[in-house]
This record gives structure tokens, C-alpha cells and sequence, in this order.
């Protein structure tokens, strides 16, 4: 009887660097050759490496909420087309109701052989420009079932043997308006075969039977690693709430998400049974896209070495009820689906804080969004562009650290890169006059909030359209300790003829008139601890960066400030504060 493989522990490590190196590689590949703003620019994908059996090896995750999207799918995949998945086959997905998080993130992926055996995926996935369904972009705030959103693809094989199937690709995008997204599925495609060659050629160097040792070896280790986390939180059961505002359908409903989290030694249970009904609009999510929130917002309070793998998610249990606001039945509206990770994670923030203080922050701002779409004169075509530097909002303080300024939502966490101003005026027909941060944003603190940004442009282009989705404007982004929130998020249409237009936060805007001037402010994240508190020299020093107004600095921090030479008054200052 042959022994198994002697493990070797710098193998192990060899092999899991390699496997973060070959995702890396992918998720530049496809920064280098989509084509879509939304991708190459924001890089709003995420890219990824399976086993055979649709576990994680490993990802690289440039949009968080994206993280933990693939592996369900591609077990999904592996099962249903058990048997008949042939070297060269590619498999296109994004059917919310199979697994898939959102209706424009459309995935791909790759069976990776070694010989006459699947060894692994290789898989990438994208926000697309456009999905079909009834408005450009695929953001329908009215929405109230899934074939008004989008064209759904379950999993479907687009290339079989390495032959591309023609007439399944053009019942696709026969049904999707623009034609870069077929240039950014084929983006997914080259960077899955970016993936497929390397981990091709790291079996072939160690033998297919030492790798899946160590493989097995580096998921044992990992889980380790995330129950020894797990570990230091005291046992018990901890819960909290999260607010969403407005459901695109009814004019001042709110709906709330409810945790209980349960640790127990190693293990750990997110239970989501008590969170309210889904909705009869667009504003639901899917069990996919809830579960990626609640992992990618507990990882920020883990230990950031721990590899990404299946290893890491076996000690976590998710309970998301069907029927709920987080996992709506079929065949609900769900686009919005994404964007209830904000009020998940206050829950989560919330239940956690009291037993983990050091580890939480304070509130993050919440998204506010807009998605302008139209016909671009200049070139004669059609753009779609969401204003992802317009959104980026601040983050929550910690005890003993301020806030991220400009970050964006919590589900992107840094991940969603702003767009270049230039690039901005070139890929659509609009003019940008500011872009910057917004005074007295952050919620003060003894750590203050991250700042958020103030962002105005001037809307170019003919048949405008502009689709609002988020929330935020009207619950900031709370303190903690003592700390203060954030500010609200706003977004204001000027029109040509002086009259103003405020759209809702779920709203569909038609007939906007070329010159509009768009306004929108993203607030800031929650501060941590006593503003008075915070240093005073810090404080003046942000006076003079106008982050902070000399008025805040004296009624909410205690600190004076000399109006002439905004110099720190430090006598004035200590009677202040007492």
C-alpha cells in the first residue's frame, strides 16, 4: 500500500504564497484588459482559484462583497455538470436564484486539468455596464421580480472543448445593450486561463498528489488559524440591529436586520431568523450576497494574515432564513442586494462591540449611489457610469485609530478605487467641477470618523437618465464610546431652469436636461471615544486643512482656535475644556 505524501510545513506555505500570487496575477489581468470604467478603473471584480469540488484555494478580492460569491457557484457548477466538464469549457453564471449574488455580477469559469483529471476551477467575476432588463445598467429602483432587472444566466457552458459556442453567445448579448460588456467576458475569460496555466504548471513542478496533501494541509492549518481568533472572544450570545430606510415601493418603510451571534469555543453562529421580510421592491438581497457581508465584516476584526481558503469559513455557521430581506424567495427583485451589507454590518458592529471593543469600529458611512446613463454625442453611443468617487464616504473609528477618509461603503472597504478625473470627462459626456473633502464630515471623536467628499459635475449628453440606489440619508453613521456620528448623504439635480430636483435613495430619474448640475455629499464615519479628548494640536492642525471648521473645533472638540492665523489658542482652549 502506497503511504501518503510526508508533508513539508515550507512547502505548505510555498504553495498557499503561490496560490495568492497566481490570483494576484489574474485580477491585474483583468485590470489591464477590460475595457468598463466599473472594472478597469474601480475594479469591481474579483478573482479566484477552486477545487475540484468548488472550495477555496484561494482569492484576491479587490470588491469584498465579492469575496465569497464564487465558491458556492462553482460547487454549484461541478455538480451539475458532473461528468460532462471537458478540458477547455468555460462556464459563464449569475443567476441570483443558483447561488449568485447579484444580477450584473456576471462570473466565468475555467476546469483546470492536469492530464484526463479536474484538479481545480480558475474563475473571475465582474460588475458588467449593463445585465439588460428594463433600464440601461441594470438598476431598477421598480423593479418587483427578477425579470425586470435583468437577462438571468444560470450556469451555462459558453466554450465547450475550446470551441466557442456562437449561438449561445449571441442569445446573450442579443439581450444586453452595450456591446463592452462582450469585451469584458472575454476579459474574465483570458484571466481565468491566466489562473488555469499557472496552477497547471505549480502541480506539474510538485506532482498532483503532493499538491492535494499540502492542499488539505493549508485548509487544516487555516481553520486553526480562525478558530484561535474565535477563541478570544468570550462565549456567549451577543446581538444587535441594522437599519434600512426605504424600500423603492413605500414611502417611509424601514426594515430591520437582527443578528444573534452565538460563540462557543471554536465555533460560530451568525443567526439572521428575527431580520424582517423581504420586500415587495428591488431592495432585497440574496443568501449569497448576505453571507459575503457578514464574513467580509467579521474578517476586519480577525487577524489579516489568515489565508483565504475553505479552511478559513469551516468554523463559521450562517442562519439567513428564505423569505427575509437578506434572502428573498424566488422570483423576488434583488439588485439592491449588495448594498444591505452597511445596516448588516451595524449589526454586527453593534453585537460585537460590547465583548470585543478593541476590534470594532464605529459606524461606516453608508452608500449612497448614482448611476447616470445617456446618449454621448461625442462618440455616438451609449454610456453607463456609476459615480464610484462621488460614494466614497468615511469609515468608522476605532479606540485608537481615526477612520479611513474617502473609503466608501464597508463592502468595498478600500477595495473600490475612485475614477480618474480625466478619464471621468473622456468615458462620459460630463464636466467635473469638484471633488474633495467635505468639512466637519466626520463624526468627531476622540478618533475621529474618515471623512467623506463633496463631488459636483456638470451632466453632459443627450436622453439622460439617472438611477439613484443606497441609503444613509437618513441614519448617520454612529458614534461609539462617546463618540459622535457622521453626517448624512445627499444627492441634489440642478436643473438649467433653477428648479432642484432630490431624488429619494431608491429612485429612477428620466428627462434630465443637459447642463444639470449634480450635487452629492457623502457623509463620514462614526467617531470613538470623547471628542474633548482628541489632541488639541491635532485638531487645530485640521482646522487649518479646512477638514474641521474652527466653530467644531471650539463647540464639539473644546478647542480655539486664533481666526487670523488659525494658530492653536492654547489658553483659551484649556478653559474650554476645563
Amino acid at each position: 500500500m502506497k503511504s501518503a505524501p510526508v508533508i513539508d510545513k515550507v512547502l505548505v506555505s510555498i504553495i498557499g504564497r503561490a496560490l495568492k500570487a497566481f490570483t494576484d496575477e489574474m485580477s491585474i489581468c483583468m485590470e489591464k484588459t477590460t475595457r468598463s470604467p466599473i472594472l478597469c478603473e474601480a475594479k469591481d471584480f474579483v478573482t479566484g482559484l477552486y477545487d475540484a469540488e468548488g472550495r477555496m484555494l484561494e482569492q484576491t478580492e479587490n470588491l469584498p462583497i465579492l469575496s465569497f460569491s464564487l465558491g458556492p457557484v462553482c460547487a454549484h457548477i461541478a455538480e451539475k455538470f458532473s461528468g460532462n466538464v471537458f478540458p477547455g469549457d468555460v462556464f459563464f453564471h449569475n443567476d441570483v436564484f443558483s447561488l449568485g449574488n447579484q444580477n450584473n455580477d456576471v462570473a466565468t469559469f475555467k476546469p483546470i486539468f492536469v492530464g484526463d483529471t479536474l484538479v481545480a476551477w480558475s474563475a473571475t467575476k465582474g460588475h458588467m455596464a449593463d445585465i439588460g432588463g428594463a433600464v440601461r445598467g441594470g438598476y431598477n429602483p421598480n423593479a418587483t421580480e427578477v425579470w425586470q432587472e435583468a437577462l438571468r444566466i444560470p450556469a451555462i457552458k459558453i466554450i465547450e472543448r475550446g470551441v466557442l459556442r456562437q449561438d449561445i453567445w449571441d442569445l446573450i448579448f442579443a439581450n444586453i445593450r452595450l456591446d463592452i460588456v462582450q469585451e469584458d467576458m472575454r476579459a474574465e475569460i483570458g484571466a481565468c486561463t491566466v489562473g488555469e496555466r499557472r496552477l497547471v504548471e505549480l502541480i506539474e513542478k510538485y506532482g498532483l498528489e503532493v499538491f492535494e496533501a499540502h492542499k488539505q494541509h493549508l485548509f487544516e492549518a487555516t481553520r486553526r488559524m480562525m478558530e484561535a481568533e474565535i477563541r478570544a472572544i468570550p462565549n456567549g450570545i451577543y446581538e444587535g440591529d441594522g437599519r434600512v430606510y426605504f424600500d423603492g415601493k413605500n414611502p417611509g418603510s424601514k426594515y430591520t436586520i437582527r443578528v444573534k451571534i452565538t460563540v462557543e469555543d471554536e465555533r460560530m453562529v451568525f443567526d439572521y431568523s428575527d431580520t424582517d421580510a423581504q420586500t415587495n421592491g428591488f431592495v432585497n438581497g440574496t443568501y449569497t450576497s448576505s453571507a459575503s457581508a457578514t464574513l467580509l465584516t467579521f474578517l476586519q476584526m480577525v487577524n489579516p494574515a489568515i489565508p483565504h481558503n475553505h479552511g478559513m469559513i469551516q468554523p463559521i455557521e450562517i442562519i439567513i432564513p428564505e423569505g427575509t430581506i437578506l434572502n428573498a424567495s424566488y422570483p423576488a427583485a434583488t439588485t439592491f442586494g449588495n448594498h444591505l451589507c452597511p445596516p448588516n454590518a451595524d449589526a454586527i458592529m453593534r453585537a460585537l462591540a460590547p465583548v470585543i471593543p478593541t476590534r470594532v469600529t464605529a459606524g461606516w458611512n453608508n452608500l449612497l449611489c448614482s448611476l447616470s446613463s445617456g446618449h454621448d454625442p461625442r462618440k455616438g453611443d451609449t454610456f453607463v457610469d456609476i459615480m464610484f468617487m462621488g460614494l466614497k464616504g468615511g469609515s468608522g473609528a476605532m479606540t485608537d485609530v481615526d477612520g479611513y477618509d474617502h473609503i466608501g461603503m464597508i463592502d468595498a472597504s478600500g477595495g473600490l478605487l475612485d475614477q480618474d478625473y480625466e478619464m471621468f470627462e473622456q468615458q462620459t459626456p460630463h464636466r467635473l467641477l469638484r471633488h474633495e473633502y467635505l468639512t466637519d464630515s466626520a463624526g468627531p471623536g476622540r478618533q475621529r470618523g474618515g471623512l467623506g467628499v463633496e463631488t459636483r459635475f456638470v451632466m453632459g449628453g443627450e436622453d439622460l437618465e439617472l438611477v439613484t440606489f443606497g441609503d444613509g440619508d437618513e441614519e448617520p453613521a454612529f458614534g461609539l464610546d462617546g463618540g459622535g456620528d457622521g453626517t448624512l448623504n445627499k444627492i441634489e439635480l440642478h436643473r438649467p431652469d433653477g428648479t432642484l430636483v432630490t431624488p429619494t435613495s431608491k429612485d429612477l430619474v428620466t428627462g434630465v436636461p443637459t447642463g444639470t448640475l449634480y450635487v452629492q455629499e457623502a457623509g463620514g464615519g462614526g467617531g470613538y471615544g470623547n471628542p474633548r479628548q482628541r489632541q488639541a494640536a491635532q485638531v487645530a492642525a485640521e482646522v487649518r486643512d479646512e477638514l474641521i471648521s474652527p466653530t467644531a473645533a471650539r463647540e464639539i472638540y473644546g478647542v480655539a482656535v486664533d481666526p487670523q492665523t488659525l494658530d492653536l489658542d492654547e489658553a483659551a482652549t484649556a478653559e474650554l475644556r476645563g
